[in-house]
């Protein structure tokens, strides 16, 4: 399942240097971009076929549950990323929207081959977050831990220059804390160690995203 790449208008290629003093912070050309996500997708289904199948989850497991749910997840904080990267005004953001972008890509195409592998669908009959214990009371409206309203998406939409930064950190750190509760989740009720392996890499991936995240708020004088 791949997020559209889209944008308003082409986007020309930016200075590479960082005025702030943060280092050099490499900028994307928008088929750049687009390729990058095609690459990640890719290289997401070929880790997703190293994963042995001598023993299969099942429709109802908590992997089954786990790939659908954080499938959709990610691919909420895909298109955010595309528009952090797209309407970004600090250097930063729209490093971070890119680099979230393309990772949490290439995690949609491993979670979709396990998936494939286990012959699986790609969406079961499920609520969302079934497969966690406490899932039923973490959905809001429909929306899994961390993820954006309608509403919320259509005002960073909206939204240009040091608003857009702030509103995009502050929205992507929630949808990060979210996401670390779910693979907190699957950590906890998993038995594949395949899956517990990438769920472990996600979850430091995440981590070390939010220091990032929180460190750019700050700076940009925002409040979590």
């Amino acid at each position: 399942m791949t997020a559209p790449v889209t944008a308003d208008s082409e986007l020309d290629e930016a200075p590479a240097a960082d005025r702030g003093g943060r280092g050099a912070v490499r900028r994307y050309g928008l088929l750049a971009v687009a390729a990058a996500l095609v690459v990640g997708l890719l290289l997401g289904y070929a880790g997703g076929l190293l994963t042995p199948a001598l023993t299969r989850p099942g429709a109802n497991s908590a992997e089954a549950g786990f790939a659908r749910d954080m499938t959709t997840h990610h691919n909420q904080a895909v298109a955010m990323g595309l528009l952090a990267f797209s309407q970004g005004q600090d250097p930063e953001v729209r490093q971070v929207g890119v680099d979230i972008a393309t990772g949490q890509q290439g995690e949609i195409g491993t979670m979709q081959t396990w998936l494939r592998s286990w012959k699986l669908d790609p969406t079961g009959d499920r609520a969302p977050m079934a497969w966690m214990p406490d899932g039923g009371g973490l959905v809001k409206n429909g929306l899994m831990p961390g993820m954006a309203t309608p509403e919320e998406m259509a005002k960073l939409r909206a939204a240009s220059g040091r608003e857009f930064d702030v509103l995009f950190l502050q929205m992507m750190i929630r949808h990060h804390i979210g996401g670390v509760h779910m693979i907190d989740g699957i950590l906890d009720e998993g038995h594949d160690d395949d899956v517990l392996a990438v769920a472990q890499i996600m979850k430091n991936t995440q981590q070390n995203d939010l220091t990032n995240l929180n460190a750019a708020l700050k700076r940009l004088g925002g409040t979590p």
